[in-house]
């Protein structure tokens, strides 16, 4: 089935943007402690917005990085809150 296809490549697709946004939260929280080059803050949304949410809120918990920036939580949230919105058209539609 085709479609299967493409929903399997998605799921691929969340969990590798996932992992990348938590590995750069990681990152980034560390090299903000060693006083190393961070991380843009653009890159950190945009990975969000493509998909790494999931990866995002799991990262900003454990790292407790960006907690202090209430930017990060809305955008987090609102990339969230799209791709529900994508996947409940999908499916209803």
């Amino acid at each position: 089935m085709i479609l299967g296809f493409w929903y399997k490549l998605a799921l691929v697709w969340y969990g590798f943007s996932s992992v990348t946004l938590f590995g750069l939260y990681g990152l980034d929280k560390t090299q903000a402690i060693t006083g190393g080059r961070r991380i843009p803050e653009k890159v950190l949304h945009l990975v969000a917005a493509v998909g790494g949410f999931p990866g995002g809120f799991l990262g900003r918990s454990l790292f407790h990085h960006k907690t202090r920036k209430p930017l990060f939580l809305f955008i987090l949230s609102v990339s969230a809150v799209l791709h529900i919105i994508i996947w409940v058209f999908v499916f209803f539609h």
